[in-house]
């Protein structure tokens, strides 16, 4: 992918590896806009030079009504990145943790949906682009204190399978995005071994301006997670997450 003369629009780009990439695809020479709902960061970034706007992926007529804005601003548009997710605890025994899964299903799994949906008529109209989905190490090695986290990026993983293949022969590519735990939003001090997130965006942007571009963008901190059944380290990998269980409220002995 020529990573310096595309018009991308990054979906839950306010904050963390979407601001990161945003940075980065800008430097590298193209137009760049961010949708996400903070309106404090949506301001710090129009002030930075990037096109800014309101998105909520929850809301299908807030997704409508941010394709709509950012077509007219930006109408040869060619690259969706969709990154827009929350990471929420939950406690499988306690069945009010529910809501928690509705609330991870519906940003990070419907979410995706409901953006690709709006942008790919577009996508396919032009006859070319790209949609960039954004998946997890743990769609592949569950982390059992976040299990519908899991169970959502997992299936944003398939859909985007199930996509390209659909997809096929339209112009339009789909590339899978798999970080590991990236230093972002404290997770540093969670997880001491999260992937600096300088070095988590240059190799990842290396990795999507190769020729051709991988259709899953896998840094070398994710492998042993994308890999762990291949490898027959899963069971043991499990294992050792499940010693994070905790971290939930009642389970700190």
């Amino acid at each position: 992918m020529d990573i310096s003369h595309r018009t991308v629009l990054i979906v839950g780009g306010t904050s963390g590896i979407g601001r990161e990439l945003a940075r980065r695809f800008a430097a590298a020479g193209s137009t760049v806009a961010v949708a996400g709902r903070d309106p404090r960061s949506l301001a710090d970034l129009a002030a930075e030079g990037f096109g800014a706007f309101t998105l909520d992926v929850t809301d299908g007529p807030s997704v409508t009504a941010a394709r709509d804005a950012v077509l007219a601003r930006h109408p040869d548009l060619d690259t969706v990145v969709t990154m827009a997710g929350v990471m929420l605890l939950e406690d499988l025994r306690d069945p009010a943790h529910f809501d928690t899964a509705r609330t991870t299903i519906d940003t990070n799994l419907l979410g995706t949906i409901r953006v690709i949906d709006a942008f790919t008529p577009h996508l396919v109209g032009r006859g070319a682009g790209t949609f960039v989905t954004v998946t997890s190490g743990i769609a592949f090695l569950p982390f059992p204190p976040m299990p519908s986290y899991a169970a959502s990026k997992a299936a944003v993983h398939a859909y985007s399978e199930a996509l390209r293949a659909q997809l096929d022969g339209t112009g339009v590519g789909v590339v899978e995005l798999v970080p590991p735990a990236v230093a972002t939003a404290g997770q540093e001090k969670v997880n001491p071994h999260a992937l600096p997130l300088d070095d988590f965006a240059t190799e990842a942007m290396d990795l999507l301006s190769a020729d051709p571009t991988p259709r899953e963008i896998l840094v070398k901190g994710v492998l042993m997670h994308r890999w762990a059944e291949r490898d027959g380290t899963y069971d043991e990998l499990v294992a050792q997450r499940s010693q994070a269980l905790t971290m939930l409220p009642g389970r700190r002995s």
